[in-house]
């Protein structure tokens, strides 16, 4: 699908409709379709830091929302855009079906909203503002060439481990300005060896347009036997990091069956999909990926049941 096939997309076409021109494809770059989980990832650190009852009581709902939207919005959003920017792809990505052309001001677009959203987050905890600038500057070093990281096998899979992985649920706890207990850390941690697992899972079904540009992605690096193998490999060892924390939480029962319950949910997407792997094609293997991230959203509310008391 091309992205003139936009005029066939009805919310695209009334999008244009409400944003004439160029506007709906700077919104389009932004990449709106993963908010969802931008927004749930942040804000479960949040939640985890305040509680589950007071959280869905509303307490310091206000300070939520504007993290969210310096966060999701301003940060990843203009992280997306200046990503599209340098890829210039031209087939379907991550969260965007037949990218629209790239609109001429997209690159000081996004940097605008990366650092808009930079002084906006000294309106919030230093822990914020903090973690803010680290992942602003890995998302120049991996978008913007000469550096362009994303190009680098290994080097993608290391800033993305961290940036969703950790530093997203870190920012929805600092937000609240409280400090970190070992419990709390050890679940914020294991987020990265599981965004470890996630991401090589995103790049199986893009094989040869990443070939064909160049890039050296790790799953390109890896090959897609050994992509799934360390998918399996860092999913446990992220669980293993979920099970240290409910050890030192002292969780009870009910809050270790929410973690099994998430665990049989990553089994079941990564087992099946190694053990066909060779057989499926691009759009399975896409279809794969839209799997482990409902895996993830299991583990989400199952690390809420368990962990936010």
């Amino acid at each position: 699908m091309t992205a003139d096939a936009r005029s066939l997309n009805p919310w695209r076409r009334l999008g244009y409709r409400l944003l004439p021109g160029d506007a709906f494809s700077y919104v389009l770059h932004l990449r709106p379709a993963e908010w969802p989980i931008m927004t749930a990832h942040t804000a479960l650190g949040f939640v985890l830091a305040v509680g589950l009852r007071p959280a869905l009581a509303g307490e310091r709902l206000t300070t939520l929302l504007w993290a969210l939207f310096l966060w999701v919005i301003l940060l990843n959003g203009g992280t997306l855009a200046i990503n599209s920017v340098f890829d210039r792809d031209e087939g379907d990505i991550g969260y965007l079906n037949a990218p629209p052309p790239i609109p001429r001001y997209l690159l000081a677009f996004s940097a605008l909203l990366l650092g808009a959203g930079q002084l906006l987050a000294f309106t919030l905890p230093g822990g914020f503002a903090a973690v803010y600038a680290v992942c602003f500057a890995m998302s120049i070093a991996y978008s913007v060439p000469p550096l362009r990281w994303k190009a680098v096998g290994g080097m993608d899979w290391l800033i993305n481990m961290w940036g969703f992985g950790t530093f997203t649920p870190y920012a929805g706890w600092a937000a609240t300005g409280r400090p970190l207990n070992l419990g709390h850390g050890l679940v914020l941690l294991a987020f990265c060896p599981l965004f470890a697992s996630l991401y090589p899972l995103t790049q199986l079904y893009q094989f040869e347009e990443d070939r064909s540009r160049g890039d050296r992605t790790l799953a390109l690096t890896l090959g897609m036997r050994v992509s799934l193998l360390i998918a399996i490999g860092a999913m446990l060892l992220a669980f293993g990091l979920f099970a240290a924390g409910a050890v030192v939480r002292f969780a009870r029962w009910w809050q270790w069956l929410a973690l099994l319950v998430a665990l049989a949910a990553w089994l079941r997407v990564l087992v099946p999909w190694y053990q066909r792997r060779d057989a499926m094609t691009p759009a399975e293997h896409q279809r794969g990926m839209y799997a482990a991230l409902t895996a993830w959203a299991v583990t989400d509310v199952a690390v809420l049941l368990a962990f936010a008391w």
